[in-house]
């Protein structure tokens, strides 16, 4: 019944690329990790031009970059530091996760795409979470980072496991969370703008 519904392949793959999408916009690699894990054990299929990501270097490399971006978000200054390049590589990782679940299409078609769904995606939840990260810097010293930290590691996890299993759910979480993200990224920025008006004036 489903089989027979009008492009439906290319819809999940759709909602599986902006999940995993929308991972990377939490943290870079994470669902690299994630997806590289799934496809080494063959529990999802991998099309022949990213089967690099399901051999053992590459699962022990982004192993081994997950969990050293995990904790080095735990880190003062650090994790600042790493909301600079954080947008550029989740942009990257999210076009490169959503072209791999379109590597049927032509390349024009598949990386375009991929630029701006995918990458598109992946940039504006990581942005937003810096915006965040950078007022409760300015407004806790630092303190309520750690909470951000915990809230995208976890963010990027649920995303990643739901975009593999129930890509439906995953992306409508995604679109979800890039207004959340949006909303919330513009205001901490409005008061880190107020607090720094207020600290000039006095």
């Amino acid at each position: 019944m489903l089989d027979q519904i009008p492009y439906l392949p290319y819809v999940l793959s759709a909602f599986i690329g902006i999940g995993l999408a929308a991972s990377a916009g939490f943290r870079v690699f994470l669902p690299l990790f994630a997806v590289s894990l799934a496809s080494y054990f063959q529990w999802i299929p991998t099309h022949e031009s990213f089967d690099w990501l399901s051999g053992l270097p590459a699962l022990i490399t982004t192993g081994i970059a997950t969990i050293a971006e995990i904790l080095a978000y735990y880190i003062p200054v650090i994790d600042n530091f790493l909301d600079t390049l954080s947008v550029p590589m989740a942009t990257i990782a999210g076009s490169l996760l959503f072209a791999s679940q379109f590597a049927d299409l032509g390349t024009f078609s598949q990386w375009g795409l991929a630029l701006i769904a995918g990458g598109g995606t992946a940039a504006t939840i990581s942005s937003g979470f810096a915006g965040i990260r950078a007022a409760s810097t300015a407004t806790t010293g630092g303190l309520g980072n750690s909470i951000v930290g915990t809230t995208e590691t976890a963010g990027a996890g649920i995303m990643a496991i739901l975009a593999m299993i129930a890509p439906v759910i995953a992306a409508f979480l995604a679109i979800a969370t890039v207004i959340i993200v949006v909303i919330l990224g513009r205001k901490a920025l409005k008061k880190l703008r107020k607090r720094k008006e207020t600290s000039n004036y006095l």
